[in-house]
């Protein structure tokens, strides 16, 4: 079985088991990016009863967010359910521009609260689908699988990482009602993804044909420097965006006496962005926490 007929099949088991104990539909989530994309674009194959969700992240450019909509629009001509979910953060809405000072620290490699506050609270107690694939990183090859159950308590999480019976039957009859994931192409490669977009003239982020390998956040440390670098270059707001940022939190972190070796936000920048203007490294404590990135 090729890996498109995988992944529809993996799709339909996923859209059996949302609706066997969640009994709504299958959720797939978009970011905008190509591998979304794909997966929208595989469930419709699949035949399947499915909803649609996006992850408001505030810190998308804005040709994802053109996209998206555009997305949403044809999607809903054809009577399927699209939702933008918006960030909160105790109770409250957030921007990235909001939560960096109320953390105290910047978004590092080590430390991506920003991911778990503004990307990943969709869905929960839902079965969702992610675009999620083993290429992108050896973390990912290493923690992610087919088919995971999340859980607060990682003693009962589960993943799994291949289409046997026995594999699908453990994760069917664990009856814990928690966040399940499907991740129907995290077998493909990125030549995997191209191959099928350009087979089915799927539309994607124009930001592809502007030389972007990538999609995210704008800034996402994940990214490494030169592409940081080209966003801020294309992006000047967002470069602003995250110094005012920085300097109310160097302002929240003074009023809690906590210690900071930064006078400006533009110098927290340049330390952040890694461009060798503040060497070295730093170490944060945030009220009674330490972080060593």
């Amino acid at each position: 079985m090729d890996k498109e007929h995988k992944a529809v099949e993996r799709l339909r088991l996923a859209a059996e088991m949302s609706e066997t104990y969640y009994a709504k539909p299958l959720i797939i989530t978009t970011s905008g990016g190509k591998d979304s994309d794909a997966c929208l674009a595989l469930a419709r194959a699949a035949g399947i009863r499915y909803e649609v969700q996006h992850n408001h992240t505030t810190a998308d450019a804005p040709e994802t967010v053109y996209h998206v909509r555009e997305t949403f629009r044809r999607l809903e001509n054809e009577g399927i359910k699209c939702t933008v979910n918006l960030p909160t953060y105790k109770g409250q809405r957030v921007t990235m521009w909001s939560l960096i000072p109320q953390k105290l620290m910047p978004p590092t490699r080590v430390v991506r609260y920003c991911c778990s506050v503004l990307k990943e609270q969709g869905g929960k107690g839902r079965m969702i689908t992610t675009g999620v694939r083993w290429a992108e990183s050896a973390k990912r090859r290493k923690n992610r699988g087919i088919y995971e159950k999340q859980s607060a308590d990682i003693s009962r999480r589960i993943t799994i990482s291949n289409d046997n019976d026995d594999a699908r039957r453990l994760f069917e009859n664990c009856r814990l009602q928690a966040k399940r994931v499907c991740n129907p192409i995290v077998d493909w490669t990125d030549s995997d993804v191209w191959d099928y977009i350009r087979s089915e003239h799927i539309p994607v982020n124009p930001l592809y044909e502007c030389g972007f390998r990538r999609v995210g956040c704008i800034g996402c440390p994940m990214a490494g420097r030169a592409t940081r670098q080209m966003e801020f270059a294309r992006y000047p707001t967002y470069e602003r965006m995250y110094i005012r940022a920085f300097e109310r939190m160097l302002k929240a972190r003074r009023a809690r006496n906590l210690p900071t070796k930064w006078e400006t936000g533009m110098d927290c920048f340049h330390w952040w962005m890694e461009d060798g203007v503040l060497p070295g490294q730093m170490e944060f404590e945030v009220e009674g926490d330490r972080y060593d990135d």
